[in-house]
């Protein structure tokens, strides 16, 4: 990167840290720490609902599961409006009217401490899980740019997140996340406008789309009902819709979000702006990238968009293997745009089937090399996915963008990661700390709950440091909750909708759940978004007969 490119990312960064913390520096209480004193306005409940969910691997990872798989993976948030309106009508007012500063607390006051217990605990687990994912993506990124270590990477960022949630408390969360999200809506909108002006003269936007429905990139919409298949209308519609439940509406991540609203209202209004808002920025930042692809079909893109793989493999014994795939992918390229520079390619059905039996080869191709690194450096991982638009921005961008860009990337990291290190700190805090010692001062909770902070900010350094790539990122964090979330949900819509189950049954029915739910993962057997609908189901059934037995069992028992 340049001079200016540098300056531009940490004026940005170095902004938005020393004014969230600076305003608010103070606390006098817990309240004001963990809920920011009830102070948020309906706009940045919304706002900060999105920069929670919206992390840096929505930037890295969405553009390039558009890039090779289409734009499938919009259906995943098909179910997610209905999920805000149903957590608007049923979940946020029991939370307000009960202050509750976790999700959990209702919990106990519906079933028993072990059921609240359980659920804060399988929280904690996905969540930390989740944070050091959400660590690991953005030091991907600088570890590209600086060709440093990544592991260090991993540990600077982390520690920065660190300082700046553990100072500034929810309410320096909440305000720093309004103007993270409008560097990343002004960052990918100048990115995208420049990716359409990069394109050839003769291709405008819609020959643009045209090249892409050609390649099956814009199959939003797919109604086959395998449940092997992970991202469809159906899938969407149910396994979407409980995993946005669960999310929303009983992790204390986003919850925490909207209890800091300053009124019922507030809060419903941010999350119905959420649900309504969501869908399109998710369709532009896929959009974006098929973009990309499309851009790639005129420039010459690397075989493998991973640097550092490609430069060792290039020092390996394989060498002349990967060479060989590296010229024939040349070869093809050029091949390719032979036949979308001529004239009438776009009217001629026989160029069109030549053109995609090549780009079927390359396909092929890229597949034997991402085979061959895997095969020649096991420690390097070879998915290449999450690099895609990140090499876009390094080798295309102009000056100054490329900085603006990277600033969107880090701060979506940012604002998601400090999120769940504070919904950490509040559930280490509440759920467990404060009812073991319930009766100390506020000034005393404030610094347990920012050593919570630090303690999670480390788990989160420690995963990252030993983690690897997965498929995909955003496709990794969605697969930890989809395992735990379910579950969970059950729990509370039992608790909201079946009045006449209470804590023994939910209990034993949710640790039943858990173990079949992750059964079911690990035969991979079916689409992972279904085990949000598997899991929640299954609680509701297992404690409602549980309930039903002990019922009959506690009546013979008086007879």
């Amino acid at each position: 990167m340049s001079l200016i490119d540098w300056l531009v990312l940490c004026s940005t960064l170095l902004f938005i840290i020393t004014y969230g913390v600076y305003k608010n520096r103070r606390h006098k209480n817990i309240k004001d720490y963990l809920k920011g004193g009830n102070k948020s306005s309906w706009w940045t409940v919304g706002l900060s609902v999105m920069a929670t969910q919206a992390s840096a691997i929505t930037f890295l990872s969405t553009p390039g599961q558009a890039y090779f798989e289409g734009m499938g993976f919009i259906q995943f948030y098909f179910g997610l409006p209905l999920a805000m309106i149903i957590i608007c009508v049923f979940f946020l007012p029991i939370y307000k009217k009960l202050k509750v500063y976790t999700a959990y607390e209702f919990l106990e006051n519906r079933f028993n401490l072990k059921t609240r217990i359980l659920t804060a605990s399988l929280f904690l687990i996905q969540r930390g899980l989740a944070a050091g994912i959400t660590i690991y993506a953005p030091a991907i990124i600088l570890s590209v740019i600086l060709g440093w270590n990544l592991k260090i990477m991993v540990i600077v960022i982390g520690l920065l997140v660190i300082f700046y949630t553990l100072f500034g408390g929810t309410q320096a969360v909440n305000l720093t996340q309004k103007q993270q999200m409008f560097i990343i809506f002004l960052g990918m909108t100048v990115a995208f406008i420049f990716l359409n002006k990069s394109l050839p003269e003769e291709i405008n936007f819609s020959r643009a789309l045209n090249i892409a429905g050609l390649n099956g990139k814009l199959n939003l919409i797919d109604v086959s009902i395998d449940p092997k298949n992970r991202y469809t209308l159906w899938s969407g519609l149910t396994g979407g819709l409980f995993l946005a439940l669960s999310y929303f509406g009983t992790d204390q991540s986003q919850v925490q979000r909207y209890l800091s609203g300053k009124s019922l209202i507030e809060s419903q209004k941010g999350l119905i702006m959420n649900g309504f808002l969501k869908i399109p920025m998710q369709f532009f930042i896929l959009l974006t990238g098929v973009m990309v692809f499309v851009f790639f079909q005129f420039e010459k893109s690397p075989i493998h968009f991973n640097p550092k793989a490609i430069e060792l493999i290039k020092n390996s014994e394989f060498k002349t293997d990967f060479l060989k795939l590296e010229n024939d992918n040349i070869e093809l390229h050029n091949k390719k745009l032979s036949f979308l520079n001529k004239e009438n390619f776009f009217q001629n059905d026989i160029f069109k089937k030549e053109y995609l039996l090549l780009q079927e080869e390359e396909r092929q191709n890229r597949i034997k090399a991402k085979a061959l690194i895997k095969k020649a450096l096991p420690s390097i991982e070879s998915n290449d996915k999450d690099y895609v638009f990140i090499f876009y921005i390094l080798k295309y961008l102009p000056t100054g963008l490329i900085g603006l860009l990277i600033a969107v990337i880090l701060s979506a990291a940012m604002s998601s990661t400090a999120s769940e290190l504070n919904a950490l700190a509040t559930t280490s805090l509440i759920d467990f700390y404060k009812r073991g010692y319930p009766n100390l001062s506020e000034k005393h909770y404030v610094n347990i709950a920012k050593g919570f902070v630090l303690f999670w900010g480390l788990i989160a350094i420690l995963f990252a440091a030993v983690g690897n790539l997965f498929e995909n990122l955003i496709e990794y964090v969605n697969i930890i909750g989809s395992i735990f979330y379910g579950t969970v949900l059950g729990v509370f819509l039992t608790a909201f909708f079946i009045k006449y189950v209470n804590g023994k049954a939910i209990f034993i029915g949710a640790i039943l759940s858990q173990i079949i739910v992750i059964s079911i993962y690990y035969i991979d057997i079916i689409g992972y978004l279904w085990l949000n609908l598997i899991g929640a189901t299954i609680t509701i059934i297992f404690s409602t007969i549980l309930e039903l037995l002990f019922s009959i069992n506690h009546v013979n028992s008086r007879n």
